[in-house]
């Protein structure tokens, strides 16, 4: 986490509750959305049922330099209109990777997002097989709509990679294990650190 202002193209609101609390959320992005002076793009908005886990991304209209001021007010002001929303968190996002799939188009089910820290001195090598290989790869399996990657600059890990997906099982599918099983990809994945891996539903709505 760091106070210095970050180049930011989007907020990833992060918070835990129940599905009753959908609602709720919902409302909470919308204000979030009016403080940041953003847009909020369709279907970036999610929940994880078994965790009771929100995820849900606010872009900006344009990139803008963000300083750690600015979501810690918003987190506070959001906490305390919505106690019932436990480990809310607000972090900046900056776009590395950003591609239409090859069901672009389609509407978006799921929500699968991967977070890693690169081991010590990995992230230019990380960085290149990520977004040259691995995720223009994932993005021309049938089923994925859209593949992007971020940096985390505050809640991290640093390095955020998200898929809309058409369904499920779309992880399963032999292109996509092609493309997860290539010998660079081998070489990458034991550099990953603090690892979380999370399929989410896409909110009806957003």
């Amino acid at each position: 986490m760091s106070d210095a202002s970050h180049p930011t193209d989007a907020l990833l609101v992060q918070a835990r509750a129940t599905s009753r609390h959908t609602v709720d959320f919902a409302d909470l992005l919308e204000r979030l959305r009016c403080a940041a002076k953003a847009t909020a793009l369709p279907a970036h908005a999610a929940f994880n049922k078994e965790q009771g886990i929100f995820y849900a991304y606010v872009f900006l209209d344009a990139r803008s330099e963000l300083d750690k001021a600015l979501t810690t007010t918003l987190e506070s002001d959001l906490q305390l209109r919505w106690p019932a929303l436990t480990e809310l968190r607000i972090s900046r996002l900056e776009r590395v990777f950003d591609t239409a799939g090859a069901s672009a188009g389609a509407t978006p089910v799921f929500h699968y997002v991967v977070e890693m820290d690169p081991e010590a001195g990995w992230m230019p090598q990380l960085a290149d097989w990520y977004d040259t290989e691995h995720m223009p790869g994932l993005a021309k399996v049938s089923g994925c709509i859209r593949a992007s990657r971020f940096l985390n600059h505050d809640h991290g890990p640093l390095s955020l990679a998200c898929y809309d997906l058409v369904s499920e099982e779309t992880l399963g599918s032999p292109p996509w294990l092609a493309v997860r099983g290539t010998e660079w990809s081998s070489r990458m994945r034991p550099r990953f650190t603090n690892t979380l891996r999370t399929m989410f539903e896409v909110l009806p709505g957003r």
